[in-house]
C-alpha cells in the first residue's frame, strides 16, 4: 500500500520516472513499475497508461487541463426544462422524446435553443441525461406507496388468462382495473379509477368512477370504446366482483367483446395495467382520499388531459424477451416508443386512424397539457384536504408564467400538488457580508472576455492585487458566485437574452400563445 502523497509529490515523482521509464528494457521496466506502485499506491495498469503518457498525471480537473466538458450548463439547463414538459421521465425515456418535445416547444413558441446548444442537446445519450439530471432529481423528494386491497373473486362463466398467454395480441386487447383513492381509510364510500391498458401499444385510458359498482364499468367501457383509436376486443380482468358479474359479462358477449380474468391473487397475470397504476394514476393523483362528485370531476377533467400526455408525448418500455435460466431472469426490452408511435407503426390500424392520430400529434400542445394537468393536481389537492370549492379552475391562457418556472422548479422539491409535502423555507438572506461585492464588476469582465477561465484561476488573479487581499478561504464563495453567473449565461442560451426581450416587449424570448382551443383526439375533447 503507498503512503500518502500530496498532488506535487507524485507530479514531481512522475515527471523523474516517466522518461526513465520509457527508455528502460522490458526488464528494467518492470522493476521500475514495482517501485512506482509501492509509492504512489495506484493500480498496476493506470500506473502503466501514466508513466507511458497516455494518462495526465494526477491533475486535478480544477486545477486546469483535461478534456473540456461536452455538455454545459446551458445543455443542462435546457435538459431540466424538456425533463419537466416530459413530467420528469426517466433517462432513458426522454432520449427519443427530445426531439418531438424540443419541436413541439419551439413550435409552439415556448422554447427558443441555440444552434450549438440544440445540436448537443439531442446527442445525449439516455446514461448522460440521468448523469446530468441526477442533481436536479437529488433534490426531489417522493412519497411512499400504499398496497390496493382486493376484493373477493367471482370465477364463474369466466376464462383465466395468465401474463404467458398474451402472444402478440392485435390492438383493443386491453387490461383492465381498479384503483381505490382511499387513503389511509378504506371504509366508506369512496373515488375510484378504472385504467385499461392495451397490451400491444401501450395505449391507457383512464376514467374517474364516483363508486365502485358494475353499471358504472359499462357506462366506462360505453365511453371509452367511442373515444380510443381502436375496437375494443378483449377486457381482460382480475377478480373483483366489480368485474365478475352478470351485468359486464352480458355486456361483453353484446358487443362480441372477450372477457378474461387473471388468477386470484396472481398480480403479475396484469402486469401491463398493474404498471400503469404507478405510472400513470398514482403518479398524477397520490395516495389521497378523494369521495364525492367534485372529485370525480376534477379526475375527468385530469384524465381527459393526461389520455392526450401520456399517449403521445410518454415514450415507454414494452417487454420484447423473457428467458429464465435457472434462477436468473433476463429481460430484454424493446427500444422505448409512446403509444401512439407504436399504433402508427401496426399494419393493423388503418389509414383513416392514423391520419387522425398524425393529425392530433401535429396541433397538440404538451405544454399546454401539462399545465392542464398541474392546475387539476392542485384543485384535487385542495380537494383531498377537506376545502369546499365554488369554482372549478379554469384554463390559463398565457403559459409564459408556467415556462419560465420549469428552469428553477426542481429547486423547490415536489412540482405535483398531489404528492407535495409540507418544506421548509428556504434562506434566502446573506448571514455575511459578500466579500467580492467590490470587485465583482471586475470579475465579469474577466470573464466576459474568457469565460472559459475557472473560478479558482480568477481567484489567484485577485489575490495577486495587494490592495485587494482575499484569504485562501473565500475560494469557496468565489467558486458558488462563478457557478451562478455560468447559469445565468446559459438560460441566456436557451431562453433568450432577458434585458434584449424585455426590451422588445417579449420577456425571455416567448410569444403569447393564442387563446386556447380544444383539443380533439378520437372523440375526446379537453
Amino acid at each position: 500500500m503507498g503512503t500518502r502523497m500530496s498532488i506535487a509529490s507524485r507530479r514531481e515523482l512522475v515527471a523523474a520516472t516517466a522518461s526513465r521509464y520509457r527508455a528502460s528494457a522490458r526488464r528494467e521496466k518492470r522493476r521500475i513499475l514495482d517501485e512506482f506502485v509501492a509509492v504512489t499506491g495506484y493500480h498496476r495498469k493506470h500506473a502503466v497508461r501514466i508513466l507511458n503518457g497516455s494518462v495526465r498525471a494526477v491533475e486535478s480537473a480544477r486545477g486546469g487541463g483535461g478534456r473540456p466538458r461536452l455538455y454545459d450548463e446551458a445543455v443542462r439547463e435546457a435538459l431540466i426544462v424538456l425533463w419537466e414538459a416530459s413530467d420528469r421521465v426517466c433517462g432513458k425515456r426522454l432520449k427519443p422524446l427530445l426531439p418531438v418535445m424540443t419541436d413541439a416547444l419551439e413550435r409552439h413558441g415556448h422554447l427558443h435553443l441555440h444552434d450549438n446548444v440544440r445540436e448537443r442537446l439531442l446527442s445525449v445519450s439516455p446514461a448522460t441525461i440521468d448523469r446530468l439530471l441526477a442533481p436536479t432529481r437529488l433534490a426531489v423528494r417522493g412519497g411512499q406507496r400504499t398496497r390496493a386491497r382486493t376484493a373477493t373473486p367471482l370465477r364463474r362463466s369466466v376464462p383465466i388468462r395468465t401474463f404467458a398467454d398474451w402472444d402478440s395480441p392485435a390492438p383493443g386487447f386491453m387490461e383492465a382495473d381498479l384503483v381505490a383513492h382511499s387513503g389511509e381509510d378504506p371504509s366508506g364510500s369512496f373515488v375510484h379509477t378504472l385504467t385499461l391498458t392495451d397490451v400491444a401499444s401501450g395505449w391507457t385510458e383512464c376514467v374517474a368512477l364516483v363508486v365502485r359498482e358494475a353499471t358504472l364499468v359499462v357506462e366506462a367501457l360505453d365511453r371509452l370504446r367511442a373515444t380510443m383509436p381502436f375496437r375494443l376486443r378483449g377486457f381482460d380482468t382480475d377478480n373483483g366482483s366489480e368485474f365478475l358479474n352478470e351485468t359486464v359479462l352480458a355486456y361483453c358477449k353484446a358487443h362480441e367483446i372477450e372477457f378474461t380474468r387473471s388468477r386470484p391473487y396472481r398480480k403479475n397475470d396484469q402486469a401491463w395495467v398493474e404498471q400503469k397504476n404507478g405510472a400513470v394514476v398514482r403518479r398524477l393523483v397520490g395516495y389521497r382520499r378523494l369521495e364525492g362528485l367534485a372529485a370525480t370531476e376534477a379526475l375527468t377533467r385530469l384524465y381527459a388531459a393526461s389520455r392526450l400526455f401520456v399517449n403521445f408525448f410518454q415514450p415507454s418500455f414494452k417487454l420484447k424477451e423473457k428467458t429464465k435460466i435457472g434462477s436468473r431472469v433476463t429481460k430484454r426490452y424493446h427500444a422505448p416508443e409512446t403509444p401512439c408511435a407504436r399504433l402508427l407503426a401496426l399494419d393493423v390500424i388503418s389509414e383513416g386512424t392514423k391520419e387522425r392520430l398524425r393529425g392530433a400529434a401535429a396541433t397538440l400542445d404538451p405544454l399546454r397539457l401539462l399545465d392542464e394537468i398541474r392546475t387539476m393536481q392542485h384543485h384535487i389537492a385542495t380537494l383531498a384536504a377537506g376545502h369546499v370549492l365554488q369554482a372549478v379552475p379554469g384554463r390559463n391562457a398565457d403559459l409564459d408564467e408556467f415556462l419560465r418556472g420549469m428552469a428553477a422548479a426542481w429547486r423547490d422539491g415536489e412540482v405535483r400538488p398531489t404528492h407535495r409535502k409540507e418544506v421548509k423555507p428556504r434562506r434566502y438572506w446573506r448571514t455575511r457580508k459578500d466579500p467580492f461585492e467590490f470587485v465583482w464588476p471586475t470579475i465579469e469582465g474577466w470573464l466576459a472576455t474568457d469565460p472559459d477561465r475557472t473560478a479558482k484561476e480568477l481567484f489567484e488573479r485577485l489575490q495577486l492585487n495587494e490592495q485587494t487581499p482575499f484569504p485562501d478561504g473565500q475560494l469557496r464563495t468565489l467558486q458558488r458566485r462563478v457557478k451562478q453567473w455560468r447559469s445565468a449565461r446559459a438560460r441566456e442560451l436557451v431562453f433568450g437574452d432577458p434585458v434584449l426581450s424585455a426590451a422588445a416587449g417579449a420577456h425571455l424570448s416567448l410569444t403569447a400563445p393564442a387563446a386556447p382551443g380544444a383539443d380533439v383526439v378520437a372523440g375526446m375533447t379537453i
